[in-house]
């Protein structure tokens, strides 16, 4: 029997009764209503209901009844209305059925490891990545996978239309110093060398714009071995870029009329024609992170010129020793409960943070078991720095700034969570910029760059490069959507002269800027022109346009939080011919699969 589709398993409607049709697909689920059989047949696109009459073909209907879930099969029929009363409001094709003349089952199948049918009912996420294939199978992850394809054309329908040239870059490269650790790969014809996968292709894309490619975009696979959580994957796509001969202003808008057109085409949902922009500085200083989910308020509010003096020692032992006070004012949360402050305490102490302070909002005035520490002038000026009003609940966090910004930012979200303040529905796009250039590495002793030795000086900072490095800005930017950092980039250093000056800053010796960076240094002096980039999470920002929380529902067959892949178990051992090939001396350790 020939098994070519006629029709998708969404397409049949009303009009296409009478007509003879061919469908194939899986057995979603078999009823047997006594004389009569029937199965709903699924593709990706929909389901079918298919019905077996022995008045229709007596063979049909006998074979029918050995039919399994999920089975593969291909039936040919005609198309003919529901019963009266009988159409499936929750089906697109559910108004029709086809009454099945003939059949083949294509493949069978074993009982699958959890239903594929009843996508509602819970299985663990191992067994989901195990059997990924299955778990694709059900629908959702499918839709997934189908709103990630139509991004990726809608991207690069966009760039080609902005005289963006597509430049594929290598996958096995050099190990340079960015960030994260690399995936290495041995060389068997240069035996103890390696290549790097590339945490992004930076270097190359640079190396495009001194080639004079002035435009140029990839959707390029990255690969970085670092702790993982659920917005993060070992291996991932970024949508990357870079124009010569532009400026940062430039490339914002080039990015935020991309966003508009893929909301727009993805979600009709419509973004800002101008997205707001935050310093970083203002960023932590407010909301204690460079990624501020902006859809709710509950700023961080900075109290140490207010409480300088109080009676509190332990506000004042902070003080002493160079850290801060900060607070959230939690609308209405004088209703929660001891337990449940005592429940946000321990949550903010796997951030570092000691405990929380806290007070509630009363008609008379702030109440708690520390207001006495304080006089009424202060619990004035508290009041109002953090707006306090009646039926309000404040939390204090004091310690060194980087653990209170931390901890408030992950409270100041968990709360938001808790009280059901977000809005899912709702989309905040912001640009962070002015990012310092340099941050202190305590272990080398000195700094370090904050994203990559190649990101431009502010221009206003040049003049502190050489006297102080840390106080200097980087010509940065990073787009952030609902609290995730979708995308960052910067300007690049195309002077010579200040690209010494940075490798001065970070205390690299001639020596040591040659092993690292000669190849690409050697580059910047046969000409180069000023030129800027992005790179954007695809797989991140994909996450955001489907609705979920878990980086691993857009991704066809992606890693645990562990780096492991449950489905084809790996990483695993190889034989010892192949490092034999390769002189490496290693012995495997043994990995529990589920």
């Amino acid at each position: 029997m020939d098994y070519r589709r006629t029709h998708r398993l969404d397409e049949l409607r009303l009009e296409n009764v009478g007509e003879t049709v061919t469908l194939s697909g899986w057995v979603h689920r078999r009823r047997d209503h006594g004389g009569l059989i029937f199965i709903d047949l699924r593709d990706r696109y929909g389901i079918t209901q298919l019905i077996f009459d022995p008045d229709i073909s007596k063979e049909a209907h006998t074979a029918a009844s050995k039919l399994r879930s999920e089975w593969v099969l291909t039936a040919k029929g005609t198309v003919r209305k529901r019963g009266e009363g009988l159409a499936n409001p929750k089906l697109q094709t559910g108004e029709i059925e086809v009454e099945v003349k003939e059949f083949e089952p294509l493949s069978v199948a074993k009982t699958p490891p959890f239903s594929i049918a009843d996508d509602g009912v819970e299985t663990h996420e191992n067994i989901r990545l195990k059997y990924r294939y299955l778990d694709i199978r059900r629908g959702e992850i499918i839709k997934n996978l189908a709103l990630r394809h139509k991004a990726m054309m809608i991207t690069r329908q966009f760039l080609d239309q902005k005289g963006f040239m597509e430049v594929n870059t290598p996958i096995l490269g050099r190990s340079t110093p960015e960030g994260a650790r690399d995936y290495l790969v041995p060389s068997r014809i240069y035996p103890g060398n390696f290549y790097a996968l590339p945490q992004s292709p930076q270097l190359f894309k640079q190396l495009l714009m001194i080639s004079g490619v002035d435009k140029y975009f990839q959707i390029a696979p990255c690969f970085r071995d670092e702790d993982l959580r659920s917005d993060r994957q070992p291996e991932f796509t970024q949508i990357d870029l870079e124009i010569s001969f532009a400026y940062p202003s430039e490339i914002k808008q080039l990015i935020t009329e991309f966003l508009r057109g893929l909301f727009k085409e993805c979600l009709g949902v419509t973004v800002p024609g101008s997205i707001r922009e935050m310093s970083y500085h203002d960023c932590l200083e407010h909301y204690g992170t460079d990624r501020p989910d902006l859809r709710f308020d509950m700023k961080l509010h900075r109290l140490d010129s207010v409480l300088k003096e109080c009676g509190f020692s332990v506000f004042n032992n902070q003080l002493q020793n160079g850290g801060v006070i900060k607070a959230i004012c939690v609308k209405g949360g004088s209703a929660l409960s001891r337990k449940d402050i005592e429940t946000y305490t321990e949550f903010v102490g796997q951030f570092g943070l000691h405990g929380l302070a806290w007070m509630k909002m009363g008609e008379e005035g702030l109440t708690s078991n520390i207001v006495k520490f304080f006089s009424s002038e202060e619990l004035k000026q508290i009041e109002k720095t953090v707006n306090a009003e009646v039926g309000d609940l404040l939390l204090f966090a004091a310690a060194d700034e980087p653990t209170v910004n931390q901890a408030l930012d992950h409270l100041r979200r968990q709360i938001a969570q808790d009280r059901n303040l977000i809005d899912e529905s709702r989309f905040e796009f912001l640009w962070v910029t002015d990012f310092p250039l340099f941050e202190w590495d305590s272990e080398t002793r000195r700094p370090k760059s904050l994203h990559h030795p190649f990101t431009e000086p502010h221009p206003d900072d040049i003049h502190l490069l050489d006297s102080e490095p840390l106080k200097v800005r980087s010509n940065a930017y990073d787009i952030i959507i609902n609290g995730y950092e979708v995308g960052g980039g910067s300007k690049r250093i195309h002077d010579m002269n200040i690209q010494e000056k940075i490798f001065k800053a970070l205390k690299l010796s001639p020596e040591e800027v040659a092993n690292k960076f000669g190849f690409f240094t050697e580059a910047l002096s046969y000409g180069t022109p000023p030129h800027l980039g992005i790179a954007l999470g695809f797989d991140r920002l994909v996450m955001i346009l489907t609705g979920t929380d878990n980086i691993r529902d857009v991704i066809a067959f992606p890693k645990t939080q562990k780096a492991s892949d449950l489905m084809m178990q790996c990483p695993s051992d190889v034989s010892a011919s192949q490092l034999r090939e390769l002189e490496i001396e290693a012995e495997a350790k043994e990995i529990s699969w589920i």
